[in-house]
Order: structure tokens, then sequence, then C-alpha cells
């Protein structure tokens, strides 16, 4: 029985020998995978990124007024503005995330996934809900804490879920799928606030209006997620034929399953692991722009010399360009083998690009070459969507892929943390040289780290076919839960 339970549950269903499955079958059992798992995790990440990103919006609807989120001391000349207190409660929500994001990822492999994950995500809804009973900075501070922790559980399940359903060639698009949401909901959430921004009756101020809602948005995604099933070994919207052909066609892959027992050996490795660490680096460096953008962002363009509305409208040539660069190289990445790292380099040029050019154009009234500039930035999509997929698809063992997965979320807050830092108010008619010169450096330094890895992957790759394979071995060993670098026959995705 120990030994049972420490493999992948896939084993009980398919054995340790090669089936033949029915093309057809298998063929119709993604569609219905496609169906069921891709628009759910497509509204629940864009729930998790508008509920954060209307933080940005909120603030020009009265927020930093009510909540004493910005001082001005007049006593200068001209008077100067404060935004450190509004940089904070952008940031303490990654801190809540970073707090998370371990005990959450465990919990979801040690548990039933649909009801550890549909009680946190209504949990997460009633604190979103609070935000509008908020009256001070220091309840924000609290509120933004507790959000970011609930709300850690759900991008590292999405990956999981990815990488337990799919083949290697094949996540790469359906992680693209969901992450999308980041542009689609800038688009959509943009959308809303602009909506709410009309809203003056009612006895509530706009930017509560909108907390509210998000709030309804996820209790309903919520009581959904109650339905998901642990596996395709579980997978109740599929036949039994279907099932069998959804597990079966997975152990070319060796990437496993599901495996409920948490493993300190596979801990142990990722910690010793370098493709852990360059991860971490690459994600941590690319995501300092959306904590800038999501915080910062309307009230930046604000500052081209455009009214509160338009900084709302501009918004959208941002998010749709995200959503399209991520959905392409997604696209791309399963279609074409080992192209993903190259892809993930050339979408950190025109970021920097964009940055370069808010930075050193002109800030005169309705300013187009920084509004231009900033909508490049929407590039940063695609190369965080591919550090998603590069580290996902990498490793095997379910521990390890959940330590990868929180991982990729720990740096994910570090950069989030860290982009808000970079505003400095006092240097707003220097354009924040801080702020776009550390954007780029922040590039730099994922370039750099993303062609280490991929040197480190093609030398690894090398030394897998140097042993001389089995066929049978192979199949044997792909529902064992080991790790990547346990298991001979794992090969690593470019």
């Amino acid at each position: 029985m120990p030994d049972a339970f420490a493999k992948d549950e896939a084993m009980a269903m398919v054995g340790e020998q090669p089936h033949a499955i029915d093309p057809v079958v298998a063929a119709r059992a993604v569609r219905k995978i496609d169906r069921f798992l891709i628009p759910a995790m497509i509204f629940g990440y864009g729930i998790v990124y508008y509920d954060k990103a209307i933080l940005g919006s909120a603030v020009l609807f009265g927020m930093t007024t009510d909540l004493e989120l910005t001082l001005t001391d007049r006593s200068t000349t001209p008077a100067t503005t404060d935004t450190s207190r509004l940089s904070w409660a952008t940031s303490l929500f990654y801190f809540g995330m970073l707090a998370g994001l371990y005990p959450m990822s465990f919990a979801l492999q040690r548990f039933d996934m649909g009801r550890i994950l549909g009680a946190v995500v209504c949990l997460w809804a009633g604190v979103c809900m609070l935000t509008a009973a908020v009256t001070s900075y220091q309840g924000l501070y609290a509120q933004r804490f507790f959000l970011g922790f609930v709300e850690s559980i759900v991008p590292t399940g999405f990956m999981c879920i990815v990488s337990g359903y799919y083949t290697q060639q094949e996540q790469s698009l359906r992680q693209s799928w969901w992450f999308s949401s980041t542009g689609l909901f800038t688009i959509l959430g943009g959308a809303l606030n602009y909506g709410f921004a009309q809203v003056s009756g009612g006895g509530l101020r706009s930017w509560q209006y909108i907390y509210l809602l998000a709030g309804v948005l996820t209790l309903l995604f919520g009581l959904a997620c109650f339905a998901l099933p642990n596996s395709p070994v579980s997978a109740w919207f599929l036949t039994p034929d279907e099932r069998f052909a959804a597990v079966e066609r997975l152990r070319a892959s060796q990437t496993g399953v599901r495996c409920t027992k948490i493993k300190m050996a596979q801990v142990r490795e990722s910690l010793l692991d370098v493709k852990t660490y360059l991860i971490f680096v690459m994600m941590a460096s690319a995501y300092t722009m959306n904590g800038a953008v999501s915080g910062f962002g309307p009230l930046i363009v604000s500052t081209f010399g455009w009214s509160t509305l338009h900084s709302i409208l501009f918004q959208f040539p941002l998010g749709g360009l995200c959503f399209l660069v991520i959905l392409l190289t997604g696209y791309l990445g399963s279609r074409f083998p080992n192209i993903r790292i190259i892809m993930l380099i050339l979408t950190c040029m025109p970021v920097i690009a964009g940055c370069a050019i808010i930075w050193k154009s002109a800030w005169t009234y309705h300013a187009a070459a920084p509004l231009v500039g900033y909508s490049i930035t929407g590039f940063f999509g695609g190369t965080v969507s591919l550090i998603i997929t590069v580290g996902m698809s990498n490793v095997a063992g379910h521990t390890k892929k959940s330590f990868m997965a929180a991982t990729i979320f720990v740096a994910y807050c570090v950069g989030n943390i860290v982009g808000p830092q970079l505003v400095r108010s006092q240097t707003r008619e220097q354009h924040y040289p801080e702020l776009w010169l550390g954007l780029i450096i922040c590039y730099v330094i994922c370039i750099a780290a993303s062609v280490a890895l991929y040197a480190i992957l093609v030398m690894a790759n090398r030394k897998k076919e140097a042993v001389p394979g089995d066929e049978a071995e192979r199949a044997k060993l792909a529902f064992h839960d080991l790790t990547d670098m346990e298991n001979p026959y794992f090969r690593y995705i470019l």
C-alpha cells in the first residue's frame, strides 16, 4: 500500500505496459478536456488579474483620497506628492501571495483538488468584497495581504492542472490560453472600470462598486471549482474509454498525472536543481513590468496629459497586444519544437524598447510617443507565458512540479513587489528614471538567464541521449512519479 500510494494515480488505471488507443477516442477526450478546463481557467485567472489590477484604476476614482493613500506636501514649490502608501498597498498583495504559495500548492497536491480550490476561492470572494468596507490605508494593507494569500492557490493550481492533463508539446498552447486572460481582462476590466466611473449614485463610491463586482464574479467561479476532478483518471465528463485514452496518451511525455504523496526527496532535488533558480530569476525579472503597470499604469498614462477616463481606455492597446502575443507564442511553441526559449528572448526586446521610448520621449500634453512605448511593453505577457511553459514542461514528479509551480509564482510576487517600489513620485518631472532603467536592467537579466538555461537543457538532453534506451522500460517508468533527473527517458523541451 505505501508503494502504491507513492506512485502516480494513473498506474492503477493503465498499468506499467503500454496500450494501443484509438486516436479518434484520444482526440475526442482532448477536445472535451479543452472545453471543460480552458474556459474555466481563462475566467478564473482573469478574475485573479482583474481584482488586483483594478487598484490602478480605483486610485483614480477617489480611493487615494478616501483612504489617504497619497500625501501632498504643499510646503514645497511646486507641491510634491508621496505615493509610497499606494506602492505598499500594491506590494502587500504579493507578500500575502508569497506566504500562501507553498502551503497552498502542496495542499492542492495532497487533498481533493475541487473541494479545496472551491472553498479557498469562495473565501477569496469574501475578502475581495470586503475591500468596499475598508475605511483607511491600514485596513487596505490588511485586506491586500489576505487577498494575496488566498489567491495564491489559483495560478499554481492551473499550472499543475495543465501539466497533468496534457503532453509536453500540448502544454505551451494550453498554458498560454489561460494566461492570456492577463491581456483579455486588461481590456474587459478596463471597460468595466470605465462604466463604473460613470456611476455617481447608490451611496457608494465608484471604486467600491468595482470591488463588489469582482467579488461576485469570484464567488461564481469558486462554486464552479467544486466540480473539478483531480486528474483525467477521475474526469467525470469523460467516458471510461476516453478516460483511459486521456491517461495512456500521457505515457510518452514521462511527466505523470498526479501523485498525492508529498516526497521530500523531490523537494531536495528541486532545491539543488539549477533550473529552479534560473526560472526564478527569469520570472522575477520579467514580472517587474507587471508590478509597475498593474498598480501605476493608468496613473503613469495620466501624466502624459490624458484624462482619468482616457487613461483607462489606453489600457486597451496594452491588454490587446499582451493577449495576442501570449496566444501567438503559445501556438508557435506547440506547433514547432524547441523554439520556446528563443521566442522568450525575442519578446524581451520590444519591452526594452518600449521602456526606453517612454523614458526618453517628451511628455507633452496628449503625448503620443510615450503612449506607443507604453503599449508595446505588452510584449511582456508573451515573455512571462513562455517562462511558465518552459518551467512547467521541463520538470517531472508531482511534488517537484508543485514546487516549481510555487517557485514560479514566488518569483512572480518578487517582481510585483519590486516593480511598484521603482515608481518614485519625486522623479515624475524626470520621467521616473529609476523605473525605466530598472525595468531595462531586469529584462537584460532575463535574457542572460534564458541563454544559460538553454545551454543547460541542451547539455542535459545530450547526456540522456547518450544512454542506450529500452522502450519497454520507458513505458514502465512513465507513471512511477519519477523526476526529470531520475527518469533517463525524460527529455527537456527548449
